[in-house]
């Protein structure tokens, strides 16, 4: 297992900075890095990200995780543009793939920001991990014919979805009626039983954890 160390950043965002953690990976040359950011809610800090941050790391992955508050899905996809180009500054590390990450809210800016670069270069994002993509608010399915619009407008960039079973922002019969309608390669791992927040009743929250970092780490893997 590889030694990994720490460093918070600070990001520049127009007038604003931004709050970052670099998980860096303690081997001689770096060649893959991740972008994740959290949700509508909380920050960097959830347990969650921090504990994928840390294993991605551990296998050799650099991790940048940022906070960014904002509820406009268009100021949340500016700001996730900023911390790449801030991670493409950064000389120490030679990346040649980059992946972008997020939680619900996170995901859907991740899949916007991925849409547009990939537009503009076919080779700028490697892969993009969806971790309880919203597709619909609880009760409004409807509405997930706009959600999903990056997501249908994709063409090559691949896309694994992390989602539970039983979450009521992501039915999923909608999100695999999604799927089949992606040009882009797509795939997803169903979480059993779990809510949106991936917590499953009876189950504790490091073997969830376990379960979804490793689907991850091992599909970021095959796609470097």
């Amino acid at each position: 297992m590889v030694a990994v160390s720490e460093e918070k950043v600070k990001i520049p965002f127009g007038a604003k900075v931004l709050d970052g953690i670099l998980t860096i990976p303690e081997v001689n040359s770096v060649k893959t890095g991740v972008v994740l950011t959290h949700g509508a809610g909380g920050d960097m800090n959830l347990k969650a990200l921090q504990s994928l941050a840390s294993c991605t790391a551990t296998s050799g992955i650099l991790c940048l995780r940022f906070t960014c508050k904002g509820l406009n899905l268009t100021y949340r996809v500016r700001a996730f543009q900023a911390v790449v180009d801030y991670l493409k500054t950064l000389e120490r590390f030679s990346l040649s793939h980059v992946f972008l990450a997020g939680r619900s809210m996170g995901a859907r800016a991740a899949v916007a920001l991925g849409r547009q670069l990939s537009a503009v270069d076919e080779d700028a994002v490697q892969g993009l991990v969806c971790v309880s993509f919203p597709l619909h608010p609880p009760g409004q399915t409807h509405t997930q014919v706009k959600r999903s619009e990056d997501l249908r407008a994709l063409c090559h960039v691949p896309v694994l979805f992390v989602s539970g079973t039983a979450d009521n922002m992501c039915e999923q019969k909608l999100l695999e009626n999604v799927l089949k309608q992606m040009k882009s390669p797509s795939s997803v791992h169903w979480v059993e039983e779990a809510n949106h927040g991936l917590a499953v009743k009876g189950r504790n929250e490091e073997s969830v954890l376990e379960e979804v970092n490793s689907q991850i780490i091992t599909w970021i893997q095959k796609h470097v």
